[in-house]
This record gives C-alpha cells, structure tokens and sequence, in this order.
C-alpha cells in the first residue's frame, strides 16, 4: 500500500476487516444455539464484504496493482459465497426443523 494518508487508512481497514472473519468464525462455531450461530455468521458476512469492498476500492484506484489484488478479491469473495449459503442453509433447517415439530403435535 501507498505510504499515503488514504493508503495506511485504508491498510488499517483491511487489517481490521480482513482479521475479525476467522474470530467470528471461530466464535460461530461455539454458538449455543441455531440462532446464535446465524448471528455469529452474519458477523462473519459483514466483515467479509466489508474486505471485498476495500479490496475493490484498491483496485479501483490503482493504489495496488490489479494483478496482486484480483487473487485475493476473489478468495474474499468465494468466502463471502460460502458464509452466505451457510447461513441460508441452517435457515432452511431450522424451518425444516420447526415444521416437523409442529407437524408432530
């Protein structure tokens, strides 16, 4: 990144976006709960897209070379994939779930 003001502000912002996932993943994985591990994977979603986002603003501005930043948008991206069909996943069988136990009453 440049040694510029916008350059280390947006550097801060990756480090800060790009680090929480694997925190909240983590936190995600020891959910108490169905709803609790949605909440925790949405955490997860935002700083996901949040990285995609400054990603993007990077290329766009040419502060980095395209070719050095493409691998890692699309890395971002297909993680951001992964944890939004995760969360539509596990919404799905909680429905599924809360059908099949009012169906049995």
């Amino acid at each position: 990144m440049p040694q510029t003001v916008s350059g280390l502000a947006i550097a801060r912002q990756i480090v800060r976006s790009g680090t929480s996932p694997s925190a909240n993943y983590r936190a995600a994985c020891l959910a108490k709960s169905d709803k609790d591990f949605i909440n925790k994977l949405k955490m997860v979603e935002e700083e996901l897209d949040e990285t995609c986002h400054w990603l993007e603003i990077i290329m766009r501005s040419e502060m980095v070379k395209e070719s050095r930043m493409k691998p890692l948008h699309q890395e971002c991206c297909e993680l951001l994939n992964i944890i939004a069909k995760s969360i539509v996943t596990t919404k799905t069988r909680m429905t599924s779930d809360e059908m099949a136990k009012s169906n049995k009453s």
